[in-house]
């Protein structure tokens, strides 16, 4: 008998739908189609001068040409303590921060040190893709629990209550939300975390689009938040969306000593430490002012209402106004069985491949995310584009209401 090729362990993992969207729109670009891409979840700015400034002084000094410590360089780690004061109101030493390459690795990291297998954890959805993914790998079982529109996308303790079983290890927390948009309340943010910490659980919480909300919604931490929680609380960030650094690959995560102990020596092995050059962009990111945050927040504003009112006109289309990130969550169930096109999409991801093929938008289809019958559009990309983009979708879909 022969063995299979791949494991079955990576054989099972699913690409990742949003940088497959994105791929292929680039390709297509590539090819000389005109193609407007929503699928990537990455600022269309350049990364601020100061940044850049600080990595191409870096890059001339001989000591950054060499390993630095798999943990990160102590300056970083300790100026993501001290910004992680700042922001999130956590305290925490440099010792409980690693440094790891992207926000992804962070969360790959965080499962495999916490998880045994057959370990649940509690994934409000829609959810992030790689979440899951990232769970299995560890022999973790993701538990979805979905809100829907109706409820503006965020779960209520009683939908976690009823998710939970002996099995129960961690409740993953997001907010804001990739992909919806959604911003938990301070209440709600509380009542979760004491409700976590009552069930003796772990948290993760992703926080890497803090500075991402509109219209007066605050960022809560949850760590904060609940400060019952004690030390069974994982904080993942990251310099990537902040200050559109998306390809500079630096994240963080944030954590008890001997979780972050035991994280570094699984990143020894894997990848040891951090690029030096992006470590010493991130270290000028985080120590910096916030002022050229609050100006792309102002253009992403002005996108994001635009596009939730273009979606919205759509007959067949409810858009949920979010109130964080760049990202609006599209409820087309409306538009599933109706004749588009000369086809008759049953699935968002039939609909997304229609739209890609009829008038080359690409979307991400609910199916990366949780259930079928929705789509993720960005809108961390130029105007023009957005209008341009919104407009072949508003043609093609019909806007009669």
């Amino acid at each position: 008998m022969t063995s299979a090729r791949v494991s079955q362990r990576i054989g099972s993992i699913a690409e990742s739908a949003t940088l497959a969207v994105d791929a292929k729109a680039k390709a297509l670009k590539a090819a000389g189609r005109p193609v407007i891409g929503f699928g990537a979840g990455e600022p269309d700015f350049a990364t601020p001068s100061y940044i850049v400034d600080a990595a191409v002084d870096a890059a001339r000094q001989p000591k950054y040409h060499r390993y630095s410590p798999a943990a990160g360089l102590p300056e970083l780690r300790e100026a993501i303590a001290k910004k992680t004061l700042r922001d999130s109101g956590y305290e925490a030493a440099a010792s409980q921060v690693l440094v790891t390459n992207g926000g992804k690795q962070a969360v790959y990291n965080s499962f495999a040190t916490l998880l045994d297998p057959g370990d649940e954890v509690i994934v409000p959805t829609p959810y992030w893709t790689t979440y899951p993914e990232a769970i299995r790998l560890a022999g973790g079982v993701p538990v979805e629990v979905f809100a829907g529109p109706e409820q503006g996308y965020l779960v209520t303790v009683d939908q976690l209550e009823a998710a939970l079983t002996p099995r129960t290890k961690i409740l993953l927390f997001v907010s804001p939300s990739n992909p919806t948009g959604a911003v938990y309340a301070p209440e709600q943010v509380k009542e979760i975390g004491q409700w976590a910490a009552s069930k003796g659980l772990w948290v993760i919480t992703d926080e890497i689009y803090e500075h991402l909300t509109y219209d007066g919604v605050p960022f809560t931490s949850i760590a904060t938040a609940a400060p019952e929680l004690g030390d069974r609380v994982v904080i993942l960030n990251g310099v990537a969306k902040t200050y559109a650094m998306t390809g500079w690959r630096v994240g963080w995560m944030i954590g008890p000593a001997d979780v972050i102990k035991a994280a570094t020596n699984l990143q020894s092995h894997a990848t040891s430490n951090v690029a030096n050059v992006s470590q010493i962009a991130a270290l000028a990111a985080v120590s910096g002012p916030l002022d050229v945050v609050e100006e792309m927040k102002v253009a992403f504003d002005r996108r994001r209402k635009a596009m939730v009112s273009a979606l919205n006109a759509i007959d067949g289309v409810d858009c949920p106004t979010p109130h964080g990130a760049f990202y609006a969550y599209a409820d087309v169930r409306g538009l599933l069985g109706r004749e588009l096109g000369g086809v008759r999409p049953a699935t968002s991801a039939e609909l997304a491949a229609l739209i890609l093929d009829k008038v080359e938008v690409a979307i991400v289809p609910g199916e990366a995310f949780g259930p079928s019958g929705y789509v993720r559009l960005s809108y961390a990309l130029g105007d023009e584009d957005l209008a341009e983009g919104v407009g072949r979708l508003a043609e093609f879909l019909g806007t009669a209401k």
